[in-house]
């Protein structure tokens, strides 16, 4: 079963290579999709796969790297579209 996650993190995410860090476990677990930081401090994802890959993701980012501190996560399960060849980093949100 193929599923999407859209995902937002709290805290300490920015300044601490979250994102380099979602691109290595993505490529690791063989998901799709991006992660970028927003303006409002927060780390944003998009993640599509199959479902138990993409529960995996969710749950690393729920981590975070070591040196980050997550405070807050919101994920938003959406239809799977599969609209992406591989996970980026993208830029940032406006």
């Amino acid at each position: 079963m193929m599923i999407r996650a859209h995902v937002f993190v709290s805290g300490r995410v920015q300044g601490v290579c979250f994102r380099h860090y979602a691109v290595k476990w993505a490529d690791g677990l063989g998901v799709r999709g991006w992660v970028r930081n927003c303006w409002d401090g927060r780390v944003e994802a998009v993640i599509e796969g199959e479902k138990d890959k993409v529960e995996d993701m969710v749950n690393k980012m729920r981590g975070g790297p070591s040196w980050a501190a997550v405070e807050e996560m919101e994920v938003r399960w959406e239809d799977y579209r599969g609209e992406f060849s591989n996970f980026r980093i993208a830029r940032h949100s406006d």
